[in-house]
């Protein structure tokens, strides 16, 4: 497997990750004992882990690579991972308003317990089929430029480092909620 899918799955997996801590920030926010702080946290984790770095790069560069290489830009698996991005960014929506002044638990158990399902789901396909899609249709020199594009990206969208303090405070928020 290439360097840039194995960076993507890499990924998909903290995403992962985070998702059973989101689980378990819904329990407890069903229960009445969310902090929303940990509430805000979460979201600006989601926001800049999942949304800007992530799907960053493959909306910016897996996608339209897949494109040149001839799947079509409106119709096909593109388009529907780009539709289950904004569905995505919608339940993020959602749960930010359930916590922005006082947080409406069950809003924000609904939302997440909504997202959690939604991204499972939408990792699931990446995974198993666009990815190996990608490796199959993306020539060896485009997915190593893939792979460079990807580093550039975080030093550009999220900066040097950050994705490591990123991964760093989704292990803290594991400790606490496991």
């Amino acid at each position: 497997m290439s360097d840039a899918i194995e960076d993507l799955l890499h990924e998909h997996e903290a995403i992962l990750m985070a998702l059973n801590i989101l689980d378990r920030m819904a329990e407890q926010a069903r229960q009445g004992a969310l902090a929303k702080e940990d509430a805000t946290h979460f979201i600006g984790f989601l926001r800049e882990f999942a949304d800007k770095c992530h799907h960053g790069k493959e909306e910016g560069l897996l996608f339209p690579a897949l494109i040149a290489a001839g799947l079509p830009e409106h119709g096909g698996p593109v388009s529907a991972m780009l539709h289950e991005h904004e569905q995505g960014r919608a339940f993020v929506a959602a749960m930010n308003a359930a916590s922005s002044d006082a947080l409406d638990a069950p809003a924000f158990a609904k939302a997440a317990t909504a997202y959690a399902e939604h991204l499972r789901a939408h990792i699931a396909k990446e995974n198993n089929v666009l990815f190996p899609m990608a490796e199959n249709l993306l020539p060896p020199g485009t997915l190593a430029t893939l792979r460079e594009g990807f580093e550039q990206h975080e030093e550009q969208v999220i900066g040097h480092g950050r994705h490591e303090e990123l991964h760093a405070m989704l292990r803290a928020l594991e400790a606490r909620y496991f």
